[in-house]
């Protein structure tokens, strides 16, 4: 089950860095906004998530006062920029190799 599992946070990484590239995001918005692709993740696996991309420079973070409360705000960085093309590119280039229609072998 390790692969499964891997796969998942690879596809959650994407989806972060996708939200983050088009708005400055945080964590409880992530997990709604996730949950509704489809994804149930805990605060618990989200943040070391959030920390790693930040560690690896993909998102940077800063913080906020909201309501009286500290908020993470994460945003893409140019090194995220970059993951995010690659990411995308190797996904598309995957969907068309195991798209059944697309498959030569498979013409009728």
């Amino acid at each position: 089950m390790p692969l499964k599992r891997d796969l998942f946070l690879g596809l959650v990484k994407l989806h972060i860095l996708h939200h983050a590239g088009r708005e400055p995001v945080y964590g409880a918005w992530l997990i709604e906004e996730l949950r509704r692709h489809g994804y149930t993740l805990s605060p618990g696996t989200l943040y070391p998530m959030l920390h790693g991309l930040e560690t690896e420079r993909l998102l940077s973070r800063e913080r906020q006062i909201v309501e009286g409360r500290v908020r993470k705000i994460y945003r893409l960085t140019a090194a995220g920029r970059e993951a995010l093309a690659r990411g995308r590119s190797q996904v598309v280039e995957l969907l068309r190799e195991i798209d059944d229609n697309s498959d030569p072998r498979r013409a009728g």
